[in-house]
C-alpha cells in the first residue's frame, strides 16, 4: 500500500514537473493582432516565457494584393487605361530585446505591396484596394509561430469620381 502510494505521488510529481517546463516555453500572451493601418497591417503581440534580455528576431509576413490606377490630377477622375493589379508575399522583420522579465511587447508593420506603373503627364499613382491575407508572426529565434487575429483584412481608398 506504501509503495503504490509513493509511485502514485512520484508519478504525480513527475506530471506537474513536465507541464510546468512545458508552460515556460516561449510563446504569444495570445494570438498576435493585426489591424488595419490605411494601407498597411500592423501586427502587435506580446510574447513571454522568453529570457532575460534575450534578442529575438520575428518575422511578420502576409499574402498581399494591391489594385493601383493612375488619376488625372485635374479631375481626380481615374484613367481607365493605366491601372495595375500586384499579388506578392510580402514580409517585415525586427530584432527586439526581452524586458528584465524575459517578455516582450512590440509591433511590426507590414506595407502594402508596390506597384511598378509609370503614369503618365498630368495623372498620379494612387492604390485603390489592398488585401492582406494569411497575415503571420513567427518569433525565428525560438520557433514560435501564430496566425494573427484576425488573419485577413482589406482596404478601399476614397475613389475619385
Amino acid at each position: 500500500m506504501r509503495i503504490t502510494r509513493t509511485l502514485c505521488l512520484l508519478a504525480l510529481v513527475l506530471v506537474t514537473t513536465t507541464a510546468l517546463a512545458q508552460s515556460r516555453r516561449p510563446h504569444f500572451l495570445r494570438a498576435p493582432s493585426a489591424s488595419l493601418g490605411s494601407p498597411k497591417v500592423i501586427v502587435t503581440w506580446t510574447e513571454v516565457e522568453l529570457g532575460k534580455y534575450e534578442n529575438v528576431h520575428y518575422i511578420a509576413s502576409a499574402t498581399a494584393g494591391a489594385h493601383y490606377q493612375c488619376v488625372y490630377r485635374s479631375t481626380n477622375r481615374p484613367s481607365a487605361k493605366y491601372q495595375e493589379d500586384v499579388l506578392i508575399n510580402v514580409h517585415v522583420g525586427g530584432t527586439f530585446t526581452a524586458d528584465k522579465y524575459g517578455k516582450i511587447t512590440n509591433k511590426l508593420i507590414i506595407p502594402p505591396p508596390q506597384s511598378t506603373l509609370v503614369c503618365p503627364e498630368n495623372t498620379y499613382l494612387m492604390l485603390t484596394t489592398a488585401v492582406f491575407t494569411d497575415i503571420r508572426l513567427t518569433d525565428k529565434s525560438n520557433y514560435v509561430s501564430s496566425p494573427t487575429h484576425p488573419s485577413a483584412l482589406s482596404y478601399k481608398a476614397e475613389c475619385p469620381n
